[in-house]
């Protein structure tokens, strides 16, 4: 794959195009992002969350794969990379997707697991610390900042039935699987092909997942002749696939390799208020001042944590 600091930018229009795209790219991502929640919460009605995910993984193996074999990308380098990347496949697809849908099954709103999932940077920098890496003054704030949004939503939601053990479990779990999937990802996988190393992480998730959903009690109903079988939870399934598995991680993927990471990953704290906007215009979701402050607490703390050090 061509690196874009491996071209020579044209002396006119052509550097400030890469430009204004990288500037673009970061917000697409967060509002794809953020329509995984809302996806969730949207085929929630009739469909069992694990045999929904397992349709999904195996759907978008299948275009992984017909993506991967047509443009001749290239395979892992060897079995260790690939089992590297079936154990993050199984953390970020298999563990943190089943913990988002099991979560907002049982009652959680698409807001509020959004930015339980959001505090992914907060665990994430509280492990750097515990490692011995430097955490700065203004992250440490970043952290008391975040927890106490997070507790301030949590306590709003307290009143509309929405947090149950069950639920926080599930998030808990959610929250768990992309952090540690996430670190152990930069510390075991070595950089390759987007379009394989997908194909490689979604069987995997979908190996773990399978038997999981064999076991709901209902997992072919949605899949029915009956009424079950809406253009709901095939927009849902349509849009799990084509734009979150194949175009979602494919985009980061892309902001990653060409120098924007550190633009993603200061926009993520965005992604619980866009999910919470959406969640209401769509589900009628609560945003009362208590939820707002307290989600725009959690947003600050976050992008504190986030924030890349000042260099002098």
């Amino acid at each position: 794959m061509t690196r874009l600091a491996a071209t020579e930018p044209s002396p006119s229009q052509p550097a400030a195009r890469t430009t204004g795209w990288l500037a673009l790219a970061p917000v697409v991502f967060v509002l794809v992002w953020s329509t995984g929640f809302i996806v969730a919460r949207y085929g929630m009605p009739s469909a069992p969350p694990m045999s929904f995910l397992s349709f999904r993984y195996a759907l978008s193996v299948g275009c992984f794969l017909i993506w991967a074999l047509l443009s001749g990308a290239k395979w892992p380098s060897n079995q260790r990379q690939c089992m590297h990347l079936a154990v993050t496949g199984v953390l970020i697809h298999g563990i943190y997707l089943a913990g988002v849908w099991a979560a907002i099954k049982i009652g959680m709103g698409a807001g509020l697991s959004a930015l339980l999932v959001s505090l992914q940077p907060i665990l994430t920098a509280i492990w750097l610390s515990s490692r011995g890496q430097h955490v700065a003054k203004v992250q440490w704030l970043g952290l008391a900042l975040g927890l106490a949004g997070l507790l301030l939503v949590v306590w709003a939601k307290l009143g509309y039935g929405e947090v149950q053990l069950a639920s926080l479990a599930w998030a808990t779990a959610a929250l768990l699987g992309i952090t540690i999937g996430t670190l152990y990802q930069k510390r075991f996988v070595q950089p390759c092909d987007v379009r394989t190393a997908n194909l490689v992480q979604l069987s995997a998730a979908f190996l773990v997942t399978i038997p999981v959903a064999l076991l709901e009690t209902e997992p072919m109903q949605w899949l029915s002749t009956n009424a079950t079988l809406n253009l709901e939870l095939i927009g849902a399934l349509a849009w799990s696939v084509l734009v979150l598995s194949l175009g979602g991680s494919s985009l980061l993927y892309l902001l990653i390799q060409r120098g924007a990471a550190t633009s993603v990953a200061s926009l993520f704290y965005l992604v619980p208020p866009t999910t919470a906007v959406i969640a209401w215009a769509l589900f009628d979701e609560p945003i009362t001042l208590m939820i707002a402050i307290g989600t725009a607490i959690t947003a600050l703390g976050v992008s504190f944590v986030v924030r890349p050090p000042r260099t002098t």
